[in-house]
C-alpha cells in the first residue's frame, strides 16, 4: 500500500495538533513567568493517569516499536521479558525507591547522588548521563524513527532518511524546547491511547493476512503451529539468541539489573514520577504503567513474528510479493528492524495508515522530547547552576535548558545515520547501556539501603565496574551480556562494601539515608494493582515457558 495523499493530510494534521496541544498546555499563565519547577517538573502537578501514560510514552518509542519488532523477528516472544519483567520492576520502584526520592524533593538523579554521597560523584554521573542520552538513546530513537518513516512513506531505500531525521527533530523541538515537561507529559496522554489502538490494529491486520484463508484466530493458530519456537520465553543454550537472552537469567539475573536501572534511576523515566501531585498519586501512576507494559508485546513483538513467518514462507502461509527483497541486504544479512513499518505499509488502508504513522511518529517524538527535557534538566541543574552561573535567574535557567536541549538534538541528528549497519538496534541499546548501568545500580542500591556506604566506596565501585564490564565483555570470557551485567553488579557491590568498611570508622556514613517502615507503606489501590500484575506475569510465563 503506497502512502497516499489522504495519509499525508492525516499525518500533517496530527503533527500540527500535537504541536498545538503541547504549546497550549505549557503556555505561561497570565502574570506567571515559568520557573525551574514549572519547566523541568511540570509544576509538580501531574495526576496518576498522566504519569502512567507519560511513563509508557517515554518508554515505548522507536527502540521498542521498531527495535522490539525486529527482535521479535529474530528472537521471538522471549524479547517480551523486557516488558513483562519491567511491569514487576515498576512495583519495586514504586514501593521502595519513589518514597525516598520524593521525600528528598530532588529535580534530578545526580542531585540525589550529591545529597547521599558528594559533588564529585554527582558531576561524574551527570556528565555520563548526558553523554548516554545524546549518543545512545536520542541517536537510536531518531535513527529508528527515520528508518520507519523511510520504509512507510518512501521506498525503504534510504532516500527519505535525511528528511525524516529533520522532520522528527523539528516536531520535537517545536513544543518540547518551549514547553518543558508539561508539554511532554500532557501530549503523551493522547499519544499513548492512539499508539496502543494503532498497535492492535497493526497486529490484527497482520494476523488476518498471514494465511490465504484470513481470520485473526486462524492467523494466530498458524503462527503458533509453524513458528512455535518463537513463542518460547526461556531460551536454552542451543538457541542462537541465547547470548542475548540467557535462559533463566531473565528472571533471576541480569534482566533485573537492566530494568531496575532503567525504571528506577533513569532520569528521563523517573522525572515523571517526581512531577506528581503527591507520593500516592505517583505510585498509582506506576501501577497504571505496569498494566500498560503487559500489553506492549501484543503490539510490538507479535508483528515481528508475523513478518518472520511471511519471510520464511512455511507451508500454508500467504505469499506477499517482494517480502524477501525488503528484508535481505546486499550482503545476505537480514534487516530485522524493517518489520513493523513494512507490516503497516502492506496491510493498513489509506487514511488509517496515515493516522497510525502519525501515532508512531508522535511516540518517537514523545521519547525524543522526554530525553531532551532530561538532558536540559541534568545539564542546567547539575552543571550550569553549580559550576557556570550560580546566581542565574529563573528566566536564565529555563533558557539554558532550552539551549542545551537544542544542542543535544543537533548532535544526535548528526550521529543517527552511523547506526545503519547495526543488525538489532534494540539489543545494541541494551548491550552498551549494560556496560555502565550495573555499576550505577550498585551505587544506588548500596547508597539507599546500606548506611555504612561511603562516597569513596561509591566512586571506587563505579569506576571499577567499567573495568569489570570491559573484561567480562572480552571474547576470552564469552558470557551473555545479561550475565555480564549481573556479575558486574555483584562485583561492584563487593568493592563498594569493602572500601566502605575499610574507610569508614563509624557505624553509618554521615549522609546515610534514614528510612522507616511507615515510609514504605502503600495504599490499598497500589497493593491490589501490584498483586494483579504479579499474578498475570506468573500466568504469562507459565503459559509460554
Amino acid at each position: 500500500m503506497e502512502f497516499s495523499t489522504i495519509d499525508t493530510v492525516v499525518f500533517c494534521a496530527y503533527a500540527c495538533m500535537i504541536i498545538f496541544l503541547g504549546l497550549w498546555v505549557s503556555r505561561d499563565k497570565k502574570g506567571h513567568q515559568k520557573n525551574a519547577t514549572d519547566y523541568f517538573l511540570a509544576g509538580k502537578s501531574l495526576p496518576w493517569w498522566a504519569i502512567g501514560a507519560s511513563l509508557i510514552a517515554a518508554n515505548i518509542s522507536a527502540e521498542q516499536i521498531i527495535g522490539m519488532s525486529g527482535s521479535g523477528f529474530a528472537v521471538g516472544l522471549a524479547i517480551a521479558s523486557y516488558e513483562w519483567m519491567g511491569a514487576v520492576t515498576l512495583i519495586v520502584v514504586g514501593k521502595y525507591f519513589l518514597p525516598i526520592f520524593i521525600e528528598k524533593e530532588i529535580f534530578t538523579i545526580p542531585e540525589f547522588v550529591e545529597k547521599r554521597f558528594n559533588t564529585t560523584l554527582k558531576t561524574i554521573l551527570a556528565v555520563f548521563w548526558i553523554a548516554l542520552f545524546v549518543f545512545v538513546n536520542l541517536t537510536t530513537v531518531l535513527y529508528l524513527g527515520a528508518l520507519a518513516l523511510d520504509t512507510i512513506m518512501g521506498t525503504g531505500d534510504g532516500s527519505l532518511m535525511i528528511y525524516s531525521l529533520i522532520g522528527l527533530s523539528a516536531i520535537a523541538a517545536a513544543y518540547s524546547l518551549y514547553g518543558g515537561l508539561s508539554a511532554v507529559a500532557w501530549t503523551d496522554v493522547l499519544q499513548v491511547g492512539l499508539l496502543v489502538l494503532g498497535g492492535f490494529v497493526v497486529t490484527f491486520a497482520g494476523l488476518n493476512n498471514v494465511t490465504p484463508e484470513g481470520g485473526i484466530l486462524n492467523g494466530l493458530t498458524h503462527l503458533y503451529d509453524v513458528a512455535g519456537e518463537k513463542f518460547t520465553m526461556i531460551l536454552d543454550r542451543s538457541n542462537p539468541e541465547f547470548s542475548n537472552l540467557p535462559g533463566i537469567a531473565v528472571l533471576i539475573g541480569g534482566m533485573w539489573v537492566a530494568n531496575l536501572y532503567y525504571w528506577g534511576f533513569n532520569q528521563y523515566i523517573i522525572q515523571r514520577t517526581l512531577a506528581a501531585k503527591s507520593l500516592k498519586e505517583s505510585q498509582k501512576g506506576i501501577i497504571f504503567a505496569g498494566f500498560l507494559k503487559l500489553l506492549i508485546p501484543l503490539i510490538v513483538v507479535i508483528p515481528g513474528i508475523i513478518v518472520y513467518v511471511l519471510y520464511t514462507q512455511p507451508e500454508g502461509t500467504a505469499v506477499i510479493p517482494g517480502v524477501f527483497d525488503v528484508f535481505t541486504r546486499a550482503d545476505g544479512s537480514i534487516q530485522y528492524d524493517n518489520s513493523y513499518p513494512w507490516l503497516m505499509k502492506v496491510f493498513l488502508t489509506p487514511g488509517f495508515l496515515g493516522l497510525v504513522v502519525a501515532a508512531l511518529a508522535a511516540a518517537i517524538v514523545s521519547s525524543m522530547a522526554s530525553m531532551l527535557n532530561s538532558v536540559a534538566t541534568i545539564y542546567t541543574m547539575d552543571i550550569y547552576l553549580p559550576y557556570i552561573r550560580k546566581d542565574a535567574t529563573d528566566k536564565q535557567t529555563v533558557n539554558m535548558g532550552r539551549i542545551s536541549a537544542a544542542i543535544a538534538l543537533i548532535t544526535a541528528g548528526f550521529m543517527a545515520p552511523q547506526l545503519d549497519n547495526v543488525p538489532q538496534v534494540f539489543q545494541y541499546i541494551q548491550e552498551y547501556t549494560g556496560m555502565v548501568s550495573p555499576g550505577i545500580l550498585a551505587v544506588f542500591l548500596m547508597g539507599l539501603f546500606w548506611k555504612k556506604t561511603t562516597s569513596k566506596g561509591a566512586i571506587y565501585g563505579v569506576l571499577a565496574s567499567i573495568v569489570i564490564a570491559i573484561f567480562l565483555k572480552s571474547p576470552a570470557v564469552q558470557l551473555p551480556f545479561l550475565d555480564q551485567m549481573f556479575y558486574t553488579l555483584i562485583s561492584t557491590i563487593v568493592i563498594i562494601a569493602g572500601v566502605s568498611l575499610t574507610t569508614n570508622p563509624y557505624d553509618e556514613d554521615p549522609k546515610a539515608i534514614h528510612t522507616t517502615a511507615d515510609m514504605f507503606k502503600t495504599s490499598p489501590a497500589f497493593n491490589i494493582g501490584a498483586y494483579v500484575i504479579l499474578i498475570l506475569v506468573a500466568i504469562l510465563y507459565a503459559a509460554f515457558w
